[in-house]
């Protein structure tokens, strides 16, 4: 209820003329003429106000009532019938003091004005008589609201007492203190602040009190910080006042330190001032300061207490420190746990991850000591399950707890909603909405947002909108999780119109809302969008957080454009935003698509510097960086020191060895993780499929194919089947691969026939190789690849009219062949090889030191693939053709700047040619050096005059 309007506050200020000089506000908003409400007008017998000095307070005796705390012994008889007849008794009883009780008659009166509804003689009653009655404080409110008081009108009263010269004490100051805190009135309470200083009250410690309060509520913090810093004489009851207000305006820090210096001056706290420290500490994970505030319960016998010992159990637990909140439960008289200790101690078990010990607390020990447990004890193992990512066991034990009798809340259903998110469970997320109807629980604002999220995640917006039209409550996150399944759709006019909506509704757009847009301009490669959005988050007077510069990155690691992932990294680096493990992640993924070694090892030690080399996705993406730059050996180093491995783990080592062409180790892998009990998926079959298709393992292939759905249960994809195309085309197998093709329960799309395309352009298969084409130009009619193909399968069988009937139809459909580059690292530059644009500044070097290998090598027995040219001219053009292959020119450029032994690492946007991957086998033996080169198929280890593919790609 709002009882300051300002038409009363008015009235207050103008008649309240001795305090107008100290009031900033009074002066403000001037009106003439005021009227006082019928309810404030002067009554019509003037309220007797004694000059006599009241009796302390200590000697005045209340006897106890059960019902209302004021004496009325006229009820009975019916003497009192009117108004009037009241004030005549009041009078009697002034003018005959000897007989009369005061506070018997003060109770008796204000009783009888409230009847009545003379409020403005019942307040007069009550002050004139304050300092024998304040002790009735509590009651005179809660009987004057009953009888529809206002309590504005209590401050109107007091000012005229005051203006007439009614002397009083700072208890009563204190009293109207909390008038006006309850109003909520900020300028009236500026006047009496202003007026008790001036008359010396300042240094009251129950008064400070009411006014730290008063100036928390209704101005700031701050302000009642300074009230207390101001107070000379700073008693317990003021420490724990000024403490707890800063707690209840979450100024945690601010809590911290005013506790501490409490401490110095050796002030006592109250149980509830540590409780609420306590809780502090566990929001801030200040585990130290927590330890303190046990110790001093320790010292002070306050663990006696249940609602501390609580406390100090859920403090532990926030700080991931679960023995020792076991150990302070284990110490607690059994007597003393409360059904929150049970509840605190099993919230701390399943935040710890041991939920099945969470339940045998609960069966065991709290059966033993006769607790039952309630929804509490059942959300706190819910939110276990959901912290711990045992989604089936969230919505297992759901249902138990509907069979139970417990009626799901919004903390039960909140959990079960985000497992039905995380499991894809649509159906059973909406039998939960219905639910939610059906309880009414539609009006809690975190069901509506978890239902609005679980709808957005399951790509149904409309229904996620619905949902969100519906709600009664909404809020930051509500219109958060709208606009950010808008956004991550794609549809940025929608989400842009919400995002107008939430700021007509009064409502300011936080990171949160600008990171959705960040998000999803850069999961599609929209990077000049998100990067305005960065623009608008400054302009907006936010500053981008790591969640907006990760976002970022992301995108453009996921959509290839990894130049720009470093660059943005660069700005993030220079605007001094320290990146966390995702950002990590997203970088290294970005260095494992350019293979760029040097900056990805200078990526890895910067994670160390931040002690984030051991999480386990920084891990994982190390293991994929270092695989995808040649270095295997490293990745195996990574991977063998991880103590947990995940099923992600497992797979990128083994996708590692099998484009390196190790199909052997790819199966000692897979048994080792079998043996460690942890379950393959559809992605650890790809890598075994990929493993025995680079290595020839054709019958080991099919054991795994078959083992898929056998053993395991798992369908195979378009993935699983193109493999298996791939294996049996590139062992010879191509007839079987046809078929193969022809009894695929699924539709095969451009992959599958570009993998026999392939198959049949190394076996020069000419029938199979004209399906494949025919398929692949009606499904890919712009991929230049598929006809560069065929046009390489007709020159190498000399169909040279084939040929040209190719190229024309390219030139017809207006296709060009796509650039080819190579490229190879020298001393942390890129040196690039292109069929277009600028040549190589180094170029005359590069052909002379070309011509020097050749020879040399055909003394070793090197013959020019003349097959790999698929133009019509002399055998003399045809070699210098291949002698301008990029790949050639990069290999070459590494032997001659190659220093130390060091590997020649080069990276080829297509596959590598045939007469190019017989030169590298040659200059690998003829200098005696390593080159590593990854082509868009595979990698290629030569060494020795041999290739670790063994030929086989």
């Amino acid at each position: 209820m709002t009882f300051c309007n300002f038409s009363k506050q008015q009235i207050f200020i103008d008649n309240l003329s001795p305090f107008h000089h100290l009031n900033p506000y009074s002066h403000q908003n001037p009106k003439k003429n005021h009227m006082l409400p019928k309810s404030l007008s002067p009554p019509l017998i003037s309220l007797p106000i004694p000059d006599t000095h009241f009796p302390p307070s200590s000697s005045i005796q209340f006897s106890p009532q059960k019902i209302s705390p004021f004496f009325h012994p006229y009820d009975e008889s019916n003497e009192l019938r009117t108004l009037n007849s009241v004030k005549e008794m009041h009078a009697q009883m002034v003018k005959s003091p000897k007989n009369v009780n005061f506070t018997t008659m003060d109770g008796t009166m204000m009783r009888n004005y409230l009847e009545f509804g003379d409020f403005v003689s019942a307040i007069k009653v009550f002050f004139v008589g304050f300092a024998r009655n304040y002790l009735l404080y509590n009651s005179f409110m809660e009987e004057f609201e009953s009888f529809g008081g206002d309590p504005f009108e209590i401050l109107v009263v007091f000012n005229e007492l005051h203006s007439k010269g009614v002397e009083f004490d700072s208890k009563a100051f204190t009293f109207v203190m909390k008038i006006c805190l309850a109003l909520r009135d900020l300028y009236v309470g500026l006047e009496i602040h202003a007026c008790l200083i001036k008359k010396g009250f300042h240094d009251d410690v129950h008064l400070n009190c009411a006014l730290i309060n008063f100036y928390e509520k209704c101005l700031s913090i701050d302000k009642a910080n300074q009230v207390f810093h101001e107070t000379r004489y700073q008693e317990d009851f003021l420490w724990n006042t000024v403490v707890m207000a800063n707690l209840r305006s979450e100024k945690w820090k601010n809590a911290l330190e005013l506790f501490g210096n409490m401490q110095r001056v050796s002030a006592k706290a109250t149980p509830g001032i540590i409780v609420k420290m306590l809780q502090a500490c566990g929001k801030l994970r200040a585990l130290n300061e927590g330890k303190q505030l046990h110790g001093y319960a320790l010292r002070f016998g306050l663990v006696s207490n249940t609602l501390v010992c609580n406390s100090i159990i859920s403090m532990y637990s926030r700080n991931n420190r679960f023995e020792l909140a076991r150990a302070v439960f284990d110490s607690m008289e059994v007597c003393n746990r409360s059904l929150s200790s049970w509840n605190s101690i099993i919230s701390s078990y399943t935040v710890d991850g041991c939920v099945s010990d969470a339940f045998d607390v609960i069966v065991k020990e709290m059966k033993c000591s006769g607790v039952k447990p309630d929804i509490i004890t059942c959300n706190s193992v819910l939110s276990g399950y959901v912290l711990q990512g045992s989604y089936e066991k969230v919505l297992t034990s759901f249902r138990s707890l509907c069979y139970a009798g417990f009626k799901p809340d919004s903390c039960s259903v909140t959990s079960a909603l985000k497992a039905v998110i995380e499991l894809g469970l649509f159906k059973f997320g909406k039998e939960i909405h219905g639910y939610v109807m059906r309880s009414s629980l539609n009006c809690d604002v975190y069901v509506c947002t978890t239902l609005v999220d679980m709808y957005v995640k399951n790509d149904c917006l409309e229904k996620a909108h619905a949902v969100f039209r519906h709600a009664k409550n909404k809020n930051i996150y509500t219109w958060n999780s709208l606009i950010s399944g808008y956004s991550f759709k794609g549809l940025f006019g929608d989400a842009e119109e919400l995002l107008n909506q939430m700021e007509e509704e009064g409502i300011e757009p936080d990171l949160v809302t600008w990171n959705c847009f960040v998000s999803g301009y850069s999961m599609r490669g929209r990077i000049k969008e998100a990067l305005a959005v960065m623009n608008r988050i400054k302009s907006s007077g936010v500053t981008p957080s790591v969640v907006s510069w990760t976002a970022l990155i992301s995108g453009c690691s996921q959509n290839g454009k990894y130049t720009n992932a470093l660059q943005i990294f660069s700005k993030m680096q220079a605007e001094n935003v320290k990146p966390h493990s995702a950002t990590i992640c997203s970088l290294l993924r970005a260095c494992a698509g350019l293979s760029l070694l040097k900056k990805g090892e200078e990526i890895h030690c910067f994670s160390m510097r931040l002690g984030i080399a051991d999480d386990i996705y920084v891990e994982t993406a190390l293991i994929d960086m270092y695989i995808k730059a040649g270095k295997l050996e490293v990745a195996h180093n990574v991977f063998s020191k991880i103590q947990e491995k995940t099923l992600a783990c497992w797979n990128c080592m083994m996708m590692g060895h099998a484009i390196h062409g190790h199909g052997e180790e790819v199966m000692i892998l897979y048994d080792k993780m079998r043996e460690k009990g942890i379950r393959p998926d559809a992605i650890t079959f790809t890598a075994l499929l990929s493993g025995c298709k680079n290595s020839g393992l054709v019958d080991e292939g099919w054991k795994f194919f078959d083992s898929m759905q056998e053993d395991y249960n798992i369908i195979p994809t378009i993935e699983h089947y193109c493999c298996m195309v791939d294996l049996l085309g590139k062992a010879g197998f191509l007839d079987e691969a046809s078929d193969f093709i022809k009894t695929m329960p699924i539709k095969p799309d451009a992959s599958i026939w570009g993998a026999l395309l392939k198959a049949c352009r190394i076996h020069k298969n000419i029938k199979l190789a004209e399906i494949a084409a025919e398929k692949l130009f009606k499904m890919e009619p712009n991929n230049s690849a598929n006809y560069v193909l065929m046009m390489n399968l007709y020159s190498s069988l000399n169909q040279w009219d084939d040929v040209e009937r190719v190229k024309c139809l390219m030139i017809a459909l207006g296709m060009r062949s796509p650039p080819v580059w190579s490229w190879t690292q020298v001393n942390q530059r890129i040196h690039m090889f292109s069929t277009y644009g600028k040549p190589h500044p180094e170029q005359g070097e590069i052909y002379f030191e070309l011509y020097r290998l050749i020879s040399e090598i055909q003394n070793l027995g090197y013959v020019a693939d003349l097959s790999c040219v698929c133009h019509n001219i002399d055998d003399n053009e045809k070699e210098k053709i291949l002698l301008s292959h990029t790949e050639k020119l990069a290999m070459v450029y590494g032997v001659m700047k190659m220093k130390g032994g060091s590997p020649i690492r080069v990276v080829k946007n297509t596959r590598i040619c045939c007469d190019c991957h017989t030169v590298a086998k040659y200059i690998s033996l003829a200098r005696n050096c390593e080159i590593l080169l990854k082509d868009a198929g595979r990698f290629h280890h030569f060494k020795d005059g041999k290739c670790a593919c063994n030929d086989c790609w």
